[in-house]
């Protein structure tokens, strides 16, 4: 049986009208006649049992109420696993930068969720719904998105924002065919972005940076884009968009045939676009319909996710002959190396570099973006004045993304024009057709010599304190294949799935943006920081989304910053052991090169990830993060890093983890005096004059003797450090911690770090 006089979008927007509307009912707001609950059809009916089997009638009904939410990264077990059970506070998605909504240890009380519900009354009150606004399926799945993230309906663990959008997404697809017994899942990813991105050189490098990862933040979009355009599918089938990946929920009408079209006429733009830099591996899977609602459906996310690796073996092979085909080769890019264009054209008039289309584009491009607010996708060329135009020459059809910093400079959008809004959470502006939120982590200091610009690399160094340097953090979350292919065992659900992508991209698109741009309001309790004054603000984000970031600044903002993140995520995330981040800092001279530092940093990480991940590459060190902050179960580390058996002996010293004593001798010691620098010189050598004889001993396989070397050589040279500090630092009761702790053989492989850490913070300009 079909039902073809009903679209996609009709039946998605049915299920998403009659979750607001219950929405509504729960929290006791006036909704307007108009707004009536629609009768399920026959796909509505299906997806409800698929989904939700026995359950349907406890959680789509008109007997709803709401209830606190369980955290659902207590969900995701891979080695270790969970042992807290940890609640969402109840609360709605407020402002611009919304405040980090870290869990609770406990369920809110029904006095917290009675607070809620009259703030969503209110809002919905105040948004008075009518006939047209109940029939705009973005703006009615904004308001369950803003409302329903971190609510459920009737004790369930799923978000309300997820059962609704995720039944939503399967009734579209069955729109047609309700009894359809295979589905589609459709993945995508970007390859080669770290080419595109991070391989150029130039004046106003990060500006360009920016615009690149900004401008391939775009091309995902595109690509999304005619996925739907070309399956007639809705918004709402996105499962996750961004960061150069997408995966879609589709019917299987012809759509491996539409996904290959797509996938080779966007290829063949971005061959030609970036000179085979960057490939999109596009593919699609068909699967058994009701595997949506059970734990099959992670296998079915895994195989797609691997079968993409395939096609990323061979790019480009579709156009194999293209590519061999000789070519004349002009005068390189000074920017990106390119040599197929004779159109060099410098960067800006103060500018002696040569550049290509593309890169003076991007070049322009990075000054626009620091209050981008709206952009309109459109297939007309023409602009209201003020916008940037980006243009996509994609099989010969024009697609043109154009960039305003204000909203008000945008009239009313045509129905065949898209308009994203950045990271907008305020519901009466989606009321003009076809909008959709687009989620961007895009935090940049203002430059305070470019007039309307972002902060440049000569600022930051300006802005560091002690030596000027910038300094490059590279993070991103350990395993993350893995804890979405096996992380919530049984429960890997399409609904759990969704709301595990959407808690992700929250973190890095949004609420990194809130713990920038005002920190003290966001960070968690009990957080160990070196300058908790600070809101470390010269900071600029080169990328950050779906599951990393790349973030600039002055050097030591920039590692506090890390500090921070990595701690805010542990509270995010309920300080899951299985979800992990790993990270690495370069720290370089304001003239060096940003690729290289790119790379600098990129080695430090994946340093980071080779020492068993959870930890970070900083000062030439890799640690795990507890090292450098601080370990609260000294026996239980050792015994995981499988420290030498006579250590178990030695007393455990009262301050231990890099951080911990960088504030102390920060606090103790006068550096500007001879004898605090003479000391943290003589920290230095001794963590040289173990390496070197670490190097040694290595080399003759003698593991004991080695350990001997790592944990006690520095005893006779550090108490004669201490025996040179005046009497009157030395014997201060209060540094006698500091000064015990330091000779325990157990803080011996800290030595470099924390030297360096130290002797940078106050090294003379």
């Amino acid at each position: 049986m079909t039902n073809s006089q009903v679209s996609a979008h009709d039946v998605a927007l049915k299920v998403v009208q009659q979750a607001v509307w219950m929405l509504g009912k729960a929290v006791g707001a006036e909704l307007s006649s108009e707004c009536t609950y629609p009768e399920d059809c026959k796909a509505i009916e299906r997806a409800k049992d698929i989904l939700w089997s026995e359950n349907k009638n406890r959680f789509w009904s008109e007997n709803v109420y709401l209830t606190p939410l369980s955290l659902l990264f207590d969900q995701v077990k891979l080695s270790k696993g969970q042992n807290q059970e940890y609640y969402c506070p109840a609360i709605y998605i407020k402002g611009r930068n919304p405040q980090i909504p870290y869990p609770l240890e406990y369920q809110p009380e029904q006095a917290e969720i009675e607070v809620l519900k009259k703030d969503i009354r209110r809002n919905l009150n105040l948004e008075r719904l009518n006939s047209n606004t109940w029939k705009n399926l973005a703006l009615l799945t904004l308001i369950l998105e803003k409302f329903g993230s971190y609510i459920s309906f009737n004790d369930s663990d799923i978000a309300l924002v997820d059962m609704a959008k995720s039944t939503a997404a399967v009734a579209a697809v069955l729109a047609n065919n309700y009894e359809v017994e295979q589905l589609c899942l459709i993945a995508g990813d970007l390859s080669g972005i770290q080419k595109f991105i991070y391989t150029i050189s130039s004046d106003g490098a990060l500006k360009s940076l920016r615009a690149r990862s900004f401008y391939l933040e775009l091309v995902t979009e595109e690509v999304v884009q005619q996925l739907l355009q070309k399956l007639e599918l809705p918004r709402i089938n996105v499962i996750y968009a961004g960061g150069g990946n997408l995966y879609i929920l589709a019917h299987q009408n012809k759509t491996k045939e539409k996904v290959e079209e797509v996938r080779k006429y966007i290829n063949h733009w971005v061959k030609n676009e970036f000179q085979g830099k960057v490939f999109l591996a596009l593919d699609c899977l068909e699967f058994p319909t009701a595997n949506v609602g059970n734990h099959d459906f992670a296998n079915h996310w895994a195989k797609v996710t691997k079968d993409l690796a395939k096609q990323k073996s061979r790019k480009f092979s579709d156009e194999i002959e293209d590519l061999i085909k000789p070519r004349d080769s002009h005068t390189p890019c000074k920017v990106c190396h390119r040599d197929d264009t004779t159109d060099l054209k410098p960067l800006s008039e103060d500018s002696a570099v040569e550049a290509c289309p593309t890169c003076h584009q991007m070049f322009n491009l990075g000054g626009e973006l620091l209050k981008v607010k709206a952009i309109v996708r459109s297939h007309n060329r023409d602009s209201i004045e003020g916008a940037h135009t980006l243009t996509f020459n994609i099989a010969n059809h024009p697609v043109y993304y154009h960039i305003y910093k204000h909203r008000k400079q945008i009239e009313d959008i045509h129905e065949s024009e898209t308009l994203f809004l950045v990271n907008d959470w305020m519901i009466y502006r989606y009321r003009a057709g076809n909008v959709v939120p687009l989620l961007l982590g895009n935090y940049a200091q203002k430059s305070k010599v470019e007039n309307g610009g972002i902060i440049r690399a000569e600022e930051m160094a300006e802005a560091a304190k002690g030596i000027s340097r910038v300094g490059y953090l590279r993070m991103d979350v350990d395993r993350l294949g893995q804890i979405f292919a096996k992380g919530l065992g049984d429960n890997q659900t399409l609904p759990r799935i969704a709301g595990l992508s959407r808690n992700m991209s929250y973190f890095f698109k949004v609420y990194l943006n809130s713990l920038a741009a005002a920190r003290q309001s966001n960070i968690p309790e009990n957080i160990k920081q070196l300058t908790p004054e600070d809101e470390r603000l010269n900071l600029l984000f080169i990328y950050a989304g779906g599951d990393d970031l790349f973030v600039s600044g002055a050097w030591n903002e920039v590692v506090e910053f890390a500090f921070d993140v990595y701690q805010c995520f542990g509270a995010y995330t309920g300080y899951n052991p299985d979800i992990t981040l790993s990270g690495g800092i370069s720290i370089d001279d304001v003239k060096f090169p940003v690729y290289q530092a790119a790379k600098s940093s990129e080695n430090y990480e994946k340093a980071a990830k080779d020492n068993g991940r959870d930890s970070l590459g900083l000062f030439g060190e890799v640690f795990k993060w507890e090292e450098w902050i601080k370990i609260e179960d000294l026996s239980k580390f050792l015994a995981d890093k499988k420290a030498p058996s006579h250590l178990e002996s030695e007393a455990k010293p009262e301050i231990f983890g890099i951080l911990s004593f960088v504030k102390q001798l920060t606090e103790q010691l006068d550096f500007k005096s001879d004898y605090s620098r003479s000391f943290i010189r003589s920290l230095l050598d001794t963590a040289e004059a173990q390496d070197i004889m670490l190097k040694k001993k290595e080399k003759q396989q003698n593991d004991e003797l080695s350990n001997d070397i790592r944990y006690y050589l520095h005893l006779p040279k550090l108490a004669y450090a201490f025996s040179r500090l005046p009497a009157r630092v030395r014997d201060k009761p209060e540094f006698t911690p500091v000064r015990q702790s330091l000779m325990s053989p157990l803080n011996a492989p800290y030595f470099r770090a924390i030297a360096t850490w130290i002797e940078l913070l106050n090294r003379a300009r």
